[in-house]
């Protein structure tokens, strides 16, 4: 079944005593571009996350956001970071001697500084965090994964409605096809009998004109390559793999042989079947769009 790029999953779990939830949201997009929001001190399991990622998602612009509360935990350690401490206090003492400024250099002021204070792990604990982290976003990514199924459902009823549309709106122009050659032969006896009144009418040359007329505006074979676009599209509306840009090419194989038929007709009835035609093949290709 296909999906949509656009979704929303979410996950909790621990580790350790640590809790952690992980939380994905998409939008449309060419490729994919998959975001992770995680707190600083974590920025080193960014690349694991994103390879999990592109596992399960191929398209679509991906945030995903993971939050951490340490708040019943012990195994965060506060460090300070010395050299950059002492500079900034050398800096400020300079500052002060050289315009004269009066005022202490409290421990408050100095902690504020950026990266003078940060929270370290051991190594072992944050590969476990990783690895951790890596789980509940797979739970997440599965929760993710459902609703954009649910919502690839809807997107292909639409899809197969809008197909099978079209392929009545080709019934239409085949029918309707034979009916402007008839109306062209008709139309030429009364003009050659205006115009030669009294004299007798080449019947084989009129038989001619409408053979060499219904061969111009001939649609059979741009219907039969309509009729297996259709067939192939609701095919690939089966497929479990991503299709939106095999649906997009396709689509255009649709306007193609559309746009063919609309320049042999010379039908007012076949030009508005046209126009309706396209109309619901430009709604499956802003569907397309949204499908992975």
């Amino acid at each position: 079944m296909i999906r949509s790029m656009t979704g929303y999953g979410s996950a909790k779990g621990t580790s350790g005593k640590l809790e952690i939830s992980v939380e994905l949201k998409s939008v449309n997009n060419r490729y994919l571009d998959c975001s992770i929001k995680t707190p600083r001190v974590y920025i080193s399991f960014e690349e694991p996350m994103k390879s999990l990622v592109s596992k399960y998602i191929s398209r679509g612009k991906v945030d995903v956001f993971v939050s951490i509360d340490s708040a019943n935990s012990d195994d965060v350690e506060i460090k300070i970071n010395r050299p950059l401490a002492e500079a900034y206090i050398a800096v400020l003492r300079d500052m002060a001697n050289e315009y004269d400024l009066s005022g202490e250099i409290r421990t408050m002021d100095l902690s504020r500084f950026p990266d003078v204070l940060r929270a370290e792990k051991k190594q072992a604990d944050a590969q476990q965090l990783c690895s951790d982290i890596c789980l509940i976003l797979e739970e997440a990514i599965s929760d993710f994964n459902e609703m954009r199924a649910r919502e690839g459902k809807r997107l292909a009823d639409d899809i197969i409605m809008r197909l099978d549309l079209i392929e009545s709106l080709t019934d239409a122009v085949e029918e309707i096809s034979p009916k402007s050659v008839a109306e062209y032969r008709k139309k030429l006896e009364t003009r050659m009998q205006e115009i030669l009144q009294a004299v007798n009418i080449d019947e084989a040359r009129i038989l001619t004109e409408a053979a060499l007329f219904a061969d111009r505006v001939a649609i059979n074979e741009e219907t039969v390559r309509l009729r297996s676009h259709i067939a192939g599209l609701r095919e690939m509306l089966e497929s479990n793999e991503p299709i939106g840009r095999k649906i997009d090419f396709i689509v255009q194989e649709f306007n193609r042989e559309a746009n063919t038929i609309g320049s042999k007709g010379n039908d007012a009835e076949m030009a508005k079947v046209i126009v309706d035609m396209k109309a619901e093949i430009e709604k499956i290709r802003e569907q397309a769009q949204n499908i992975e």
